[in-house]
């Protein structure tokens, strides 16, 4: 076999593939919720803020869990916990379609979505980095590109079967469909190039050389350097602002008299602008420094929002929701290769995992508040400038800490 057909069948592409389908039905389904807001408003007889509260809830679950789920992925493998994620999706959406209460739904939604990305995500993500260093930026691009395609594909497909079917129908199919789809994908997932006789990018591995994913930081000392401080401070920050249009977009456009299914494609855009951002900027990352182009993400995030603020009709909602998800895809791209970069690939699903913390924390925060300052305000103006600050100082960290020197040089 020559060099270019192993190229073209490294068994990498195929762990990013399935690493793609896991993120595409995870968050897909996540991202459905902005589609059942009016719905479980109508049955329940919610408040907006108290709704936003079941994806909140989710939110910082399926980004919290990664501290546990990164670890065990490290010890016991990434399928095993990928497999189990994909089963708590599927049960918690069906869960959620037999809810006669609220409280239901943010035990069934909350805690399904929420355990399921979480016991998935983290793993899926980490294997990806194990299999790549010189286009790690690129595949991590592709497999968290899933995001971005769900949420393209997931929030406008629920909202026709809601009007065809009613909500709770529509959960239970949303259920079936991501247990089979997501379990399926997750048993293509494999930790190790070495496994194959492979170096990552698809070298052949030498007998006695030491192998990269062997090589990097544990935990404990990856969490204490001054890079990881900054680093977690940073997506901490930028990650209370960072969700508020994935649950309040929708809402939004619909008090300015914009159609519920037109104010949904919202939503499809950002997945549009996140799709491209994932698949296209993880490359341009690796060319020109993964520390600077992190800033960038976040400079361009505060950007888009800015533009929110000012957006009244469709189409200028339509033109935030697509730059907002480029700026936000590049972001959720380069975060686990900038991980591998600096503190090396040997705990890589771990250090990821308490990363996420940050995001889960700021998920957790943000959306809720957004919603419960609405209910008492009647305005998104103070959300919105609150998530465009919380970016600016995210970038001014990431550039600041971005100049430490790699713990992972400084063992080398």
């Amino acid at each position: 076999m020559n060099r270019q057909d192993q190229d073209r069948l490294f068994h990498g592409w195929v762990v990013v593939a399935a690493a793609f389908v896991v993120t595409f039905v995870g968050f897909g389904s996540a991202y459905t919720f902005g589609s059942f807001v009016e719905a479980l408003q109508e049955e329940f007889g919610a408040s907006r803020g108290a709704v936003s509260l079941v994806f909140s809830i989710a939110g910082f679950l399926y980004f919290g869990l990664g501290v546990v789920s990164g670890p065990l992925a490290d010890r016991w493998g990434a399928r095993r916990l990928a497999v189990c994620g994909m089963l708590l999706v599927g049960l918690g959406l069906v869960l959620a379609s037999q809810a006669e209460t609220i409280v239901q739904v943010y035990a069934a939604y909350g805690l399904g979505i929420g355990l399921g990305v979480g016991c998935a995500y983290v793993p899926a993500i980490g294997a990806v980095q194990r299999w790549f260093v010189r286009r790690r930026g690129f595949a991590s691009g592709l497999a968290v590109s899933g995001i971005g395609v769900g949420t393209l594909v997931m929030p406008p497909l629920a909202t026709m079967l809601i009007t065809v079917t009613g909500w709770r129908e529509t959960y239970l199919v949303l259920g079936v469909g991501a247990a089979a789809v997501g379990v399926g994908a997750s048993l293509l997932i494999e930790d190790d190039p070495r496994q194959r006789g492979l170096e990552p990018d698809g070298g052949p591995l030498e007998p006695t050389s030491r192998a990269v994913v062997r090589q990097g930081l544990s935990v404990g000392e990856a969490i204490r350097s001054a890079r990881f401080l900054g680093l977690y401070a940073a997506c901490l920050i930028s990650a209370f602002g960072v969700f508020v249009p994935f649950v309040h977009l929708v809402p939004y456009a619909i008090d300015r008299q914009v159609p519920t299914a037109a104010a949904v494609m919202l939503l499809g855009a950002i997945g549009v602008g996140s799709t491209a951002g994932r698949f296209f900027l993880g490359g341009v990352a690796d060319r020109v420094g993964r520390d600077a182009f992190l800033v960038a993400m976040y400079v361009g995030m505060a950007a888009s929002l800015v533009f929110w603020a000012a957006a009244g009709g469709f189409w200028s909602l339509a033109i935030f929701a697509l730059a907002f998800g480029i700026f936000y895809g590049g972001w959720v791209a380069i975060l686990p290769a900038i991980v591998s970069d600096h503190f090396g690939g040997r705990n890589v699903s771990g250090i990821i995992g308490v990363l996420y913390t940050s995001v889960a924390i700021g998920t957790l925060v943000g959306p809720s508040a957004a919603g419960f300052a609405f209910d008492v305000s009647h305005s998104y103006f103070l959300p919105i400038a609150a998530s465009v600050a919380a970016n600016l100082v995210a970038a001014t960290i990431a550039l600041a800490t971005g100049r430490t020197v790699s713990p992972i040089r400084l063992m080398s």
